[in-house]
């Protein structure tokens, strides 16, 4: 994984250079109001602040959509360029004007690299490390901040220091990112193959996950593409293709149906059963609470359902040997020598044209048994269900124990022949045996065996019962034979219509609501706030004593308090893939409506100056630690994560336009309630606002820890049809 890692890491310095800015004009705009005679003009002072904001807010409008056409990666080495460019004219400027056109360059590359690079992590990232990978924005920002904030503050003990020089030294790390951006980072590969490149796509996953095999996840970027519509939930014994037995004699199939994978010859028998899977049963319990009037969302209940016990399980668990599915259960199927991708450009397709080389070459491709290969095909067959629990992924893997699969359902045309639409792709998720008489299917150990008697499966041992989400593909047969499969056409802009499907409707939500909530539970008023209640402690008077001056204490201060970020975001680097991206927001956000009570309480009651100024202290401490492992970095992340690729740049253009206009409102409306309401009522608010914070999280945001973004997109599909169902039916 040491690629991708690199990759993200290049990636995130966009990130870094946002908080390189945020904190050097900090610092800078002491010197510029000097240079300039804005002590009476504050309107002009936060204009020049704000104005990287405006210019973020701006270029939000149109950044995903125009994504969504040009690249993600052509749209970064855009902002490495803004940024350049900025810091050129910043430290050029010769007057206020020019210095208001340079901030607004400067926020044109923030706001790109604000929105774009969480973006482009999620669809780069193996989902077992995607939470992990885009951790680093968070990680990376705050570090630009503490680095900037040493650096200004050097500068400050100065006799004669130079803002031009602080905001112009961003133009070093500019270059940089521009060099990694234009010659280092690849391009997102489910961008890629939503243009119909396979062959560039396919490049860039061997590239990214280091092994030449990725024929499985390549078929699951086409299968993405599409908004899920008909998102069904169905159960499986699902076994070998074991054809023709050793003896030559046909194996029974009756109700029986043939699955198939990315690989030629890849593919098994499934017989669907009537029995309540772990997905479709929280499903219809998600459906029966909100008949029963409940405000939990069943898509909360469905996600749950991967990660954690039923609560009918742990209740009734002695009338039910059911297990859950395995979270971390690896690959169902194992491949037990090196097969030829199904998927190669370069292969049947001598009679297309370069262009179109990737998107006609064919995906899937049911092999027939030539006679003579019985025992081959047998036992080919029989090792794809060799596998070890967390083994390596292979071709059908696509990450977090998911598998690829595709059927044809029984639609017939009226000719007597398959009809295009008739072939569907399958999200399919093992689930642990039933060792009860009805279903008769049992895992020994880590491995699935496979037995026969005399040519007759025996079903006792050699099947494993799966889920699986059910929807149409987004294969069509192709002209090479009626088996060949290929992706279909592949729609060009973003897809507003697809904006109004019930599962888009609800991850928009989801992703809107946690943007409002996070702007609005007191970041921006406790930062504001810190400098004065340090210097309250008497810590800025120490630093005084010590022959430092007031303004190089501020800054000081500020950077003390960035660097204490630093190990939190490491701490939540490493649980957003363990405890996941719900439980660390369910965890920290109490603990930040007890900081901003604890700072009411210590506006309210008088203590003592010194009493009180350290209780606050402790308090904007732990509030800053746990903001930043859990409200700092999750909404972005699940923002990149929970919208199909087709929308997902106009997704995240409506989801962090939301970042941008709550942002500018509580800037400029913290000074106006300060005043009118004080500090208590102003903190007292922001506890409401994060009390409500919680209970949104606890009834409509969904765990997506290690789940690929297609089958998170089929989750919000299946959950959204479901609850709406359920409404009609209460109606």
């Amino acid at each position: 994984m040491r690629s991708v890692v690199l990759v993200s890491l290049a990636a995130a310095i966009g990130n870094m250079l946002q908080g390189w800015d945020n904190a050097t004009i900090a610092g800078a705009v002491i010197y510029i109001k000097k240079e300039f005679h804005l002590e009476k003009e504050p309107k002009i002072e936060g204009l020049i602040v704000a104005m990287s904001l405006i210019g973020a807010t701006m270029i939000t409008t149109f950044s995903g959509p125009v994504s969504d056409r040009v690249g993600r990666r052509s749209m970064l080495i855009l902002s490495s360029l803004l940024y350049f460019l900025s810091s050129i004219v910043m430290f050029w400027s010769p007057n206020v004007y020019v210095l208001l056109f340079a901030r607004l360059l400067d926020g044109f590359g923030i706001g790109l690299a604000v929105t774009l690079v969480p973006v482009y992590i999620s669809e780069t990232a193996p989902s077992e490390i995607r939470g992990l990978l885009n951790t680093f924005p968070q990680f990376c920002g705050s570090g630009g901040m503490f680095l900037s904030y040493c650096l200004v503050f050097g500068m400050s003990l100065q006799e004669s220091p130079s803002w031009r020089l602080m905001l112009g030294v961003l133009s070093i790390p500019s270059v940089i990112y521009f060099l990694l951006a234009a010659f280092f980072l690849p391009e997102s590969p489910r961008w890629l193959a939503s243009k119909g490149r396979m062959e560039e796509a396919r490049q860039v996953l061997q590239r990214l996950r280091g092994r030449e095999d990725v024929s499985g996840e390549l078929a699951l970027l086409v299968e993405g593409l599409g908004v899920g519509k008909d998102t069904s939930i169905e159960e499986y014994v699902i076994g070998p293709d074991n054809e023709v037995s050793e003896g030559g004699h046909e194996l029974p199939r009756k109700d029986q149906i043939k699955l198939y994978g990315p690989e030629d010859g890849q593919s098994w028998m499934a017989k669907p059963v009537k029995g309540q899977s772990s997905l479709a049963l929280a499903s219809r319990q998600g459906s029966m609470l909100t008949r029963g009037a409940s405000l939990l969302d069943p898509i909360v209940t469905l996600f749950g359902s991967i990660h954690e016990k039923l609560p009918s399980e742990n209740i009734n668990s002695s009338t039910s040997s059911r297990s859950m599915i395995f979270p971390n259960m690896g690959s169902v199927v194992g491949l037990t020598g090196r097969h030829e991708s199904q998927w190669d450009p370069e292969r049947n397709n001598d009679d297309s044209s370069e262009h179109d080389e990737s998107l006609n070459s064919p995906l899937l491709s049911p092999q027939t048994t030539e006679p003579g290969s019985v025992g081959n095909m047998q036992r080919r067959q029989s090792s794809l269900f060799m596998a070890n629990v967390g083994e390596t992924a292979t071709a059908t893997s696509i990450g977090g124990g998911w598998q690829l699969a595709w059927k044809y359902n029984d639609k017939v045309g009226a000719d007597g022949h398959k009809v295009n639409g008739g072939l569907q792709k399958m999200y399919i998720h093992e689930e642990s045996a039933k060792n009860n008489n009805n279903t008769g299917f049992s895992r020994r150990g880590s491995l699935l065996s496979f037995h026969t008697e005399a040519g007759v499966p025996d079903q006792g041992h050699g099947y494993i019962q799966a889920a699986a989400l059910v929807s149409q593909a987004s294969m069509i047969p192709g002209n090479k034979g009626e088996t060949a499969m290929l992706p279909k056409e592949v729609k060009a802009g973003p897809g507003w219509r697809e904006l109004k499907e019930p599962g888009v409707k609800r991850a928009l939500m989801v992703g809107v609501g946690l943007q409002i909530l996070q702007q609005f539970a007191g970041i921006n008023g406790v930062m504001y706030y810190t400098p004065q209640i340090l210097k309250e402690t008497g810590v800025s008077s120490l630093l005084t004593n010590l022959g430092i001056g007031a303004e190089s204490a501020s800054l000081l201060i500020s950077t003390l308090t960035t660097l204490l970020m630093l190990p939190c975001i490491l701490v939540s680097m490493r649980l957003m893939d363990v405890s996941g991206r719900r439980s660390l927001l369910l965890s920290t956000i109490p603990i930040l409506t007890l900081s901003l009570l604890t700072l009411v309480i210590g506006s309210l009651v008088k203590l003592g100056g010194t009493t009180n100024a350290l209780i606050s202290t402790a308090s904007i401490m732990v509030y800053l630690s746990c903001f930043v492992m859990g409200f700092g970095a999750i909404p972005n992340i699940l923002c990149s994560e929970i919208f199909p690729t087709s929308v997902r740049g106009l997704c995240i253009t409506i989801c962090a336009l939301t970042f941008w206009i709550c942002n500018i409102i509580v800037t400029y409306t913290l000074p106006v309630m300060l005043k009118s309401l004080g500090l208590a009522g102003v903190f007292g608010i922001y506890a409401c606002v994060c009390t409500v914070a919680w209970v949104f999280v606890y009834l409509k945001v969904p765990e997506t820890k290690g789940m690929p973004l297609e089958v998170i997109s089929e989750f919000f599909s299946v959950g959204a049809k479901h609850q709406d169902a359920a409404s009609f039916v209460s109606l």
